[in-house]
């Protein structure tokens, strides 16, 4: 086979990093479901000591992680959350972070209740704002965090320029890739130190797993995550690592689909004479555009909207009444979900935060998945109108 570097992302995620099993020729990895593992004598054994520290199950997930986001070195976690933990471990009580101010409710939530505690200082403002990023730059900042696009607005930051604000300064640029997967964007590529996902969504995409990554080029913080990694011990274990492996296989195809019906989608919606704003990518009103034209290679199947005559019971209504779309937590999966951000994903964040950062009350976030988009189209225009009975 070609080396990897040469090898189109689908193929990439069906062989990269694999090869067969070299005891039996299994194609698939085997699932090593085993705690512990034989020694010849003390310290003298095959690679394999206890499965907390290595297990060929997750050892291959991991090489998969690394190929498919173009990186040397990937670790998985048991969750996204227990992945942000582990960089966080990378700083000192006195670093600083400067993050989104429009992010995910856990990590808002693991910044601000367990790492302001240690004494970590974090920063929530618009990265798309020069002015506000360098304003908070200083020789204590350590971490600029950035998703792209973000949870639940969809805003597109520009990875080259955030890369610029490392130079001449001992700092690490770490992207949430989840909303994207590499299969839109390679960050790494953009000039990222460490690209995170929850796994559980786009890359396990079929809502059976809960599971988290990193993936980095830089073999010193490679081996600064695997000390903690393994200090922790929050690893994802070999079942999850199997069904993840079978998920990024299929990446490719599922994000193809992902990407148009979400667009079918959202062009329903910003032509519904009952919808004020639709949040995606693609429209060229959409703060971004221009930059998710340059850096992604499509707009992915997150979006998110606001009626005209939006209240919270209407929003409460319209996601009760969805039938194809099912209500809840999580997204990426082959079914389509919808979510109120407010009292859902993003319960954590103080409500004078969600609304400075722009997310409503009656904001609605749809994950498109895999059906027939004229059935999401045909769901989504029922419930509108019983919200609006």
């Amino acid at each position: 086979m070609a080396k990897e570097k040469d090898l189109g992302f689908g193929t990439l995620s069906i062989h990269g990093g694999q090869f067969p099993d070299p005891s039996t020729g299994a194609v698939m990895p085997p699932i090593y479901q085993t705690s512990t593992y034989v020694q010849e004598a003390p310290g003298v054994h095959k690679g394999y000591e206890y499965s907390r520290t290595q297990n060929p199950t997750r050892h291959a997930l991991e090489r998969s992680l690394a190929a498919i986001e173009k990186g040397q070195f990937g670790l998985a976690f048991g969750s996204g959350l227990a992945a942000i933990d582990a960089v966080m471990k990378l700083l000192s009580p006195g670093d600083e972070v400067i993050a989104t101010n429009d992010l995910y409710g856990g990590t808002y939530r693991l910044f601000t209740k367990i790492f302001e505690n240690w004494g970590l200082v974090f920063h929530f403002v618009d990265l798309s704002n020069e002015d506000e990023v360098k304003a908070k730059l200083n020789d204590k900042t350590r971490v600029i965090w950035a998703e792209t696009p973000t949870n639940p607005l969809l805003r597109i930051f520009d990875i080259r320029k955030l890369a610029t604000l490392k130079e001449g300064r001992n700092l690490m640029l770490v992207v949430d890739n989840t909303f994207a997967t590499p299969y839109l964007q390679t960050p790494l590529d953009l000039g990222a130190d460490i690209v995170m996902h929850s796994v559980t969504k786009y890359l396990g995409g079929h809502s059976d797993l809960v599971m988290g990554a990193l993936v980095v080029r830089d073999e010193k913080i490679a081996q600064d995550l695997y000390f903690i990694q393994n200090s922790s011990g929050a690893v994802c274990g070999p079942m999850d690592s199997f069904l993840a492996l079978r998920g990024i296989k299929t990446l490719h195809v599922r994000m193809q689909r992902h990407c148009e019906n979400a667009e079918t989608v959202a062009r329903f919606l910003i032509s519904h004479p009952e919808v004020k704003k639709v949040y995606w990518p693609g429209f060229p009103g959409h703060i971004g555009h221009e930059t998710a034209n340059k850096q992604m290679r499509g707009f992915g199947g997150m979006l998110s909207f606001e009626l005209k005559n939006d209240s919270l019971e209407r929003a409460f209504t319209l996601v009760s009444s969805l039938k194809v779309f099912t209500l809840a937590e999580s997204l990426g999966g082959v079914e389509s979900l919808a979510g109120h951000p407010a009292s859902m994903t993003h319960a954590a964040i103080p409500r004078e935060e969600r609304m400075k950062a722009g997310l409503s009350d009656s904001l609605i976030r749809l994950s498109v998945g895999l059906e027939d988009a004229k059935d999401l189209v045909r769901d989504l225009d029922q419930a509108i109108k019983k919200a609006l009975e």
